[in-house]
Protein backbone atom coordinates (compact mmCIF):
# COMPACT_ATOMS: atom_id res chain seq x y z
CA UNK A 1 0.00 0.00 0.00
CA UNK A 2 2.75 2.37 0.88
CA UNK A 3 4.70 1.57 -2.54
CA UNK A 4 1.26 2.33 -4.05
CA UNK A 5 1.02 5.49 -2.59
CA UNK A 6 4.77 6.38 -3.57
CA UNK A 7 4.31 5.38 -7.16
CA UNK A 8 0.68 7.71 -7.22
CA UNK A 9 3.19 10.50 -5.84
CA UNK A 10 5.90 10.32 -7.99
CA UNK A 11 3.52 9.72 -11.23
CA UNK A 12 1.95 13.22 -9.90
CA UNK A 13 5.03 14.70 -9.40
CA UNK A 14 5.99 14.42 -13.07
CA UNK A 15 2.65 15.43 -14.42
CA UNK A 16 2.98 18.88 -12.64
CA UNK A 17 6.76 18.89 -13.92
CA UNK A 18 5.35 20.81 -17.30
CA UNK A 19 3.62 23.39 -16.92
CA UNK A 20 0.08 23.36 -19.83
CA UNK A 21 0.87 23.29 -23.51
CA UNK A 22 0.74 27.28 -24.55
CA UNK A 23 -0.06 27.77 -28.23
CA UNK A 24 2.07 31.25 -29.18
CA UNK A 25 -0.12 31.40 -32.09
CA UNK A 26 -3.47 31.86 -33.00
CA UNK A 27 -3.40 31.04 -36.82
CA UNK A 28 -5.00 34.29 -37.38
CA UNK A 29 -2.86 37.52 -36.87
CA UNK A 30 0.08 38.47 -34.78
CA UNK A 31 -1.87 38.93 -31.36
CA UNK A 32 1.52 38.70 -28.84
CA UNK A 33 3.93 39.20 -31.33
CA UNK A 34 6.02 42.74 -32.72
CA UNK A 35 7.70 44.00 -35.27
CA UNK A 36 7.96 45.56 -38.37
CA UNK A 37 5.44 45.61 -40.97
CA UNK A 38 7.80 42.64 -42.77
CA UNK A 39 5.94 39.96 -40.55
CA UNK A 40 2.42 38.81 -41.57
CA UNK A 41 -0.16 36.24 -41.69
CA UNK A 42 -0.06 34.17 -44.80
CA UNK A 43 -2.09 30.68 -44.85
CA UNK A 44 -2.61 30.45 -41.40
CA UNK A 45 1.05 30.79 -40.84
CA UNK A 46 3.47 33.60 -39.39
CA UNK A 47 5.35 34.86 -42.76
CA UNK A 48 7.98 36.83 -42.77
CA UNK A 49 9.22 38.00 -46.19
CA UNK A 50 12.02 40.75 -47.75
CA UNK A 51 11.94 41.43 -51.63
CA UNK A 52 14.40 42.97 -53.91
CA UNK A 53 12.38 45.82 -53.62
CA UNK A 54 12.28 46.01 -50.17
CA UNK A 55 14.63 44.52 -48.27
CA UNK A 56 15.66 44.90 -44.69
CA UNK A 57 18.78 46.95 -43.60
CA UNK A 58 19.94 44.43 -40.76
CA UNK A 59 18.37 41.01 -39.35
CA UNK A 60 15.16 42.22 -37.27
CA UNK A 61 12.69 40.06 -35.26
CA UNK A 62 9.25 39.41 -34.39
CA UNK A 63 9.04 39.30 -30.77
CA UNK A 64 6.55 37.69 -28.14
CA UNK A 65 5.58 39.28 -25.69
CA UNK A 66 6.73 36.90 -22.24
CA UNK A 67 9.90 35.92 -21.31
CA UNK A 68 10.97 31.98 -20.74
CA UNK A 69 13.28 30.49 -18.35
CA UNK A 70 13.29 26.63 -18.45
CA UNK A 71 11.33 25.16 -21.25
CA UNK A 72 10.50 22.54 -24.38
CA UNK A 73 9.10 24.22 -27.39
CA UNK A 74 8.22 22.69 -30.70
CA UNK A 75 7.14 24.30 -34.06
CA UNK A 76 7.08 23.48 -37.61
CA UNK A 77 9.24 26.44 -40.24
CA UNK A 78 9.77 26.28 -43.44
CA UNK A 79 11.79 28.51 -45.78
CA UNK A 80 12.95 29.62 -49.26
CA UNK A 81 16.31 31.25 -49.17
CA UNK A 82 17.75 32.88 -46.75
CA UNK A 83 18.70 32.11 -43.16
CA UNK A 84 16.47 32.05 -40.13
CA UNK A 85 16.03 31.28 -36.54
CA UNK A 86 14.42 31.85 -33.47
CA UNK A 87 15.85 33.57 -30.74
CA UNK A 88 15.37 32.54 -26.83
CA UNK A 89 16.64 33.75 -23.34
CA UNK A 90 17.45 37.09 -25.57
CA UNK A 91 16.59 40.38 -25.26
CA UNK A 92 16.05 43.07 -27.65
CA UNK A 93 18.83 45.58 -28.18
CA UNK A 94 16.64 48.23 -30.41
CA UNK A 95 12.79 48.60 -29.79
CA UNK A 96 12.18 50.65 -32.69
CA UNK A 97 14.55 48.34 -35.34
CA UNK A 98 13.14 45.17 -33.72
CA UNK A 99 17.00 44.13 -33.02
CA UNK A 100 17.15 40.66 -31.23
CA UNK A 101 20.74 39.49 -29.13
CA UNK A 102 21.21 35.75 -27.67
CA UNK A 103 20.77 32.31 -28.11
CA UNK A 104 19.69 31.70 -31.42
CA UNK A 105 18.08 27.86 -33.04
CA UNK A 106 19.48 28.50 -36.42
CA UNK A 107 18.04 26.90 -39.84
CA UNK A 108 18.67 27.99 -42.81
CA UNK A 109 18.00 27.23 -46.99
CA UNK A 110 21.32 25.75 -47.70
CA UNK A 111 23.04 23.37 -45.92
CA UNK A 112 25.59 24.35 -43.16
CA UNK A 113 23.86 25.90 -40.30
CA UNK A 114 20.39 24.57 -39.82
CA UNK A 115 20.80 23.01 -35.53
CA UNK A 116 23.60 24.98 -34.56
CA UNK A 117 23.45 27.28 -31.45
CA UNK A 118 24.43 30.83 -32.23
CA UNK A 119 24.70 33.51 -29.97
CA UNK A 120 22.94 36.84 -32.08
CA UNK A 121 25.61 39.69 -31.53
CA UNK A 122 27.64 38.13 -28.89
CA UNK A 123 29.38 34.92 -28.71
CA UNK A 124 28.45 33.75 -32.17
CA UNK A 125 28.66 30.15 -33.12
CA UNK A 126 28.68 28.04 -29.72
CA UNK A 127 28.10 24.91 -31.48
CA UNK A 128 28.40 23.68 -34.84
CA UNK A 129 25.70 20.65 -36.32
CA UNK A 130 26.81 17.17 -34.56
CA UNK A 131 28.48 18.66 -31.66
CA UNK A 132 28.45 18.18 -28.02
CA UNK A 133 30.05 21.16 -26.57
CA UNK A 134 30.74 23.40 -23.10
CA UNK A 135 31.20 26.47 -22.98
CA UNK A 136 33.43 27.93 -20.33
CA UNK A 137 35.19 31.30 -19.78
CA UNK A 138 37.37 32.72 -22.13
CA UNK A 139 40.10 35.41 -22.56
CA UNK A 140 36.83 37.92 -22.78
CA UNK A 141 33.47 37.98 -21.92
CA UNK A 142 32.90 37.37 -26.13
CA UNK A 143 35.51 34.96 -26.62
CA UNK A 144 34.27 31.99 -24.72
CA UNK A 145 36.33 28.62 -24.36
CA UNK A 146 34.28 26.32 -26.70
CA UNK A 147 35.09 22.71 -25.57
CA UNK A 148 33.83 19.77 -28.01
CA UNK A 149 33.11 16.96 -25.62
CA UNK A 150 31.41 14.31 -28.34
CA UNK A 151 29.09 14.40 -31.15
CA UNK A 152 25.34 14.37 -31.00
CA UNK A 153 25.28 12.98 -34.53
CA UNK A 154 27.60 13.30 -38.27
CA UNK A 155 26.22 17.07 -39.49
CA UNK A 156 25.70 15.74 -43.26
CA UNK A 157 23.62 12.73 -41.98
CA UNK A 158 21.71 15.32 -39.89
CA UNK A 159 21.55 17.73 -42.67
CA UNK A 160 19.83 14.59 -45.08
CA UNK A 161 17.18 14.81 -42.90
CA UNK A 162 15.88 18.26 -43.20
CA UNK A 163 13.54 19.08 -45.91
CA UNK A 164 14.78 21.66 -48.54
CA UNK A 165 11.24 24.29 -49.04
CA UNK A 166 9.09 22.43 -47.59
CA UNK A 167 7.98 21.76 -43.30
CA UNK A 168 10.25 20.93 -41.06
CA UNK A 169 9.54 19.85 -37.09
CA UNK A 170 11.93 21.70 -34.84
CA UNK A 171 12.33 21.32 -31.17
CA UNK A 172 14.63 23.56 -28.15
CA UNK A 173 15.31 22.58 -25.23
CA UNK A 174 16.62 24.73 -22.18
CA UNK A 175 17.16 23.26 -18.92
CA UNK A 176 19.49 25.55 -16.82
CA UNK A 177 22.60 25.85 -18.68
CA UNK A 178 21.72 22.61 -20.69
CA UNK A 179 20.75 23.25 -23.99
CA UNK A 180 19.49 20.89 -27.20
CA UNK A 181 18.26 21.31 -30.62
CA UNK A 182 16.28 18.65 -32.80
CA UNK A 183 15.09 19.11 -36.11
CA UNK A 184 12.56 16.05 -37.59
CA UNK A 185 13.45 14.39 -34.43
CA UNK A 186 16.95 14.30 -34.57
CA UNK A 187 19.02 15.73 -32.23
CA UNK A 188 21.66 18.72 -33.82
CA UNK A 189 23.09 20.32 -30.92
CA UNK A 190 23.89 19.77 -26.70
CA UNK A 191 25.66 22.52 -25.05
CA UNK A 192 26.47 22.86 -21.41
CA UNK A 193 26.88 26.57 -20.75
CA UNK A 194 28.66 27.58 -17.83
CA UNK A 195 29.81 31.02 -18.10
CA UNK A 196 28.39 34.01 -16.61
CA UNK A 197 27.34 35.11 -20.20
CA UNK A 198 25.04 32.24 -20.32
CA UNK A 199 21.19 33.35 -20.29
CA UNK A 200 18.81 31.85 -17.63
CA UNK A 201 15.69 33.44 -19.22
CA UNK A 202 14.45 36.24 -21.67
CA UNK A 203 12.29 37.13 -24.37
CA UNK A 204 11.12 34.75 -27.90
CA UNK A 205 11.39 36.35 -31.23
CA UNK A 206 11.70 34.97 -34.94
CA UNK A 207 14.33 35.54 -37.07
CA UNK A 208 13.79 37.41 -40.52
CA UNK A 209 17.81 37.94 -42.05
CA UNK A 210 19.18 40.68 -44.12
CA UNK A 211 20.34 40.06 -47.63
CA UNK A 212 18.79 38.33 -50.58
CA UNK A 213 15.09 38.09 -50.50
CA UNK A 214 13.82 35.45 -48.47
CA UNK A 215 10.51 33.99 -47.22
CA UNK A 216 10.06 32.20 -43.90
CA UNK A 217 6.89 30.76 -42.06
CA UNK A 218 6.61 29.78 -39.15
CA UNK A 219 3.34 26.97 -37.70
CA UNK A 220 2.28 25.80 -34.50
CA UNK A 221 4.65 26.88 -31.74
CA UNK A 222 3.77 25.21 -28.58
CA UNK A 223 5.42 26.18 -25.60
CA UNK A 224 6.15 23.89 -22.26
CA UNK A 225 7.37 25.92 -19.25
CA UNK A 226 9.22 23.67 -16.85
CA UNK A 227 9.24 23.96 -13.72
Amino acid sequence: MKLHTSLLALLALASTAFAEDKNLFNGKDLTGWKGLDFWSVEDGCITGRTTKEKPTKGNTFLVYKDEVADFELTFKYKIIGGNSGVQYRSKLTDEKAFVVAGYQADFEAGKTYSGILYEEKGRGILAQRGQKTVIKEGPAPNKPKVEVTGEVGKSAEIQAKIKADDWNDYRIVAKGGHLQHFINGVQTIDVTDETALGAKKGILALQLHAGPAMVVQFKDLVLKETK
